[in-house]
């Protein structure tokens, strides 16, 4: 585990070598994020300023300890208004965690398209106090600090989950907005990467023109209809290639027809060949 209140890092989608990361960050700099993804999860808390999060479709205006959960290679951008600071709490956790059941809040969040938890005060502190103990004792030195912190990092997370799973939460249909074509479309795309997802196929199930719905996509996403289709069927395809699927079989599970067009594409998103991947989980 490690904690850091430095600045939060440059536009990174991968490297976290430990089973969690905690950043406590403070900025007011002007700063345009980009739509990225990682290859974690992420836990979003925050505290102050003005900011609004763009996750696969669907913006959240955010309010004093808000949480936001961020499902690996879930496409997002936060929005900041820099005229005031902005200080949140970042959870960053591999997927490979010992407990998977503490990663369930991710899948329930995926599976409802909603990432918000909006807490009553009582639950609120509750969360808090267990965050703020996790963050000291992840700053210290002092004997059994892994053990503890690894201890509260668990206690939070059972916490967040109870919240999420059992819907304790506040929801208000007013705390988010989302275009109904566009979300209905990128829950279709994410449950059928082995379809036909070409853009005649999707506008004629949409009943719009294929222009219109590339345009509309790309506002509501920042992410070209086909880019967005090819980076979450390669997402997909290394996944599967990450538990042991050969690797042309896994390039037709993720909907690719061609492997040259597989390879090639893997090739410019990853830096390394779909071979190279396999030899690396095999080392």
């Amino acid at each position: 585990m490690f904690f850091t209140d430095q600045n939060e890092p440059s536009e990174k989608t991968g490297y976290l070598n430990e089973a969690f990361r905690l950043f406590h960050l403070r900025d007011q700099a002007s700063r345009e994020f980009s739509w990225h993804y990682h290859d974690f999860h992420k836990v979003v808390i925050f505290l102050s300023g003005k900011a609004t999060y763009h996750i696969e479709g669907r913006s959240y205006p955010l309010k004093p300890w808000d949480i936001l959960l961020v499902d690996r290679h879930a496409i997002h951008r936060p929005e900041i208004d820099s005229s005031v600071s902005y200080e949140r709490f970042i959870l960053w956790i591999q997927n490979d965690i010992p407990h998977q059941e503490l990663l369930s809040c991710f899948q329930k969040a995926r599976d409802r398209s909603y990432n918000l938890i909006r807490l009553s005060s009582d639950l609120q502190e509750k969360l808090k106090e267990t965050l703020f103990q996790l963050e000291d004792s992840a700053r210290t030195h002092a004997f059994g600090q892994e053990i503890l912190t690894q201890a509260l990092f668990q206690e939070f997370m059972v916490y967040l989950n109870r919240i999420f799973l059992e819907k304790q939460y506040i929801y208000d249909k007013k705390s988010y907005s989302y275009d109904s074509q566009i979300a209905s479309l990128l829950q279709y795309i994410n449950h059928n990467l082995q379809a036909d997802l070409s853009v005649e196929k999707l506008a004629a199930r949409y009943y719009v023109s294929k222009y219109h719905l590339m345009r509309k996509f790309k506002e509501e996403t920042g992410y070209t209809l086909h880019n967005y289709i090819v980076s979450k069927r390669l997402l997909m395809a290394r996944s599967l290639i990450d538990q042991g699927m050969p690797v042309i079989k896994a390039a037709q599970e993720s909907g690719f027809a061609e492997y040259s067009t597989f390879s090639r594409a893997y090739r410019k998103q990853f830096q390394q060949s779909p071979g190279a991947s396999k030899k690396q989980q095999t080392l």
